[in-house]
């Protein structure tokens, strides 16, 4: 078996991120999430514009690279709080989702694109 290299590697990774999936909606009609990653990601933050499935305009605004697969076999909706050191986390809602996969098939990063 070979051994891929990590494009994603720790050390490029410092900003600390929890990403949380929803998981249908509580008695009161709001969202219910589940926490299915903690850790640190390599985060940026850079606004872009891209047409949504209604033809839209959605504006996007932070990107995170977190190394490996955080849900694996699950699909990837809903929201990720970022944390900076010295103040409160933002919450960003999940717009897409990508697993960049080896030739193997196993997973090398999960990239996070964030509204």
């Amino acid at each position: 078996m070979a051994k891929w290299p990590k494009l994603v590697p720790p050390a490029a990774c410092n900003t600390p991120i929890t990403v949380r999936l929803q998981e249908g909606v509580e008695d009161d009609g709001s969202p219910k999430y589940t926490v299915v990653w903690e850790g640190k990601c390599n985060y940026s933050e850079k606004s872009r514009q891209v047409l949504d499935e209604k033809r839209q305009l959605v504006e996007l605004q932070a990107r995170t690279l977190i190394d490996g697969d955080i849900a694996p076999g699950q699909d990837i909706a809903g929201e990720a709080e970022i944390t900076s050191v010295g103040s409160p986390g933002v919450i960003r809602r999940i717009y897409s989702a990508s697993r960049a996969r080896y030739p193997d098939g196993t997973v090398n990063f999960t990239q996070l694109e964030l509204m």
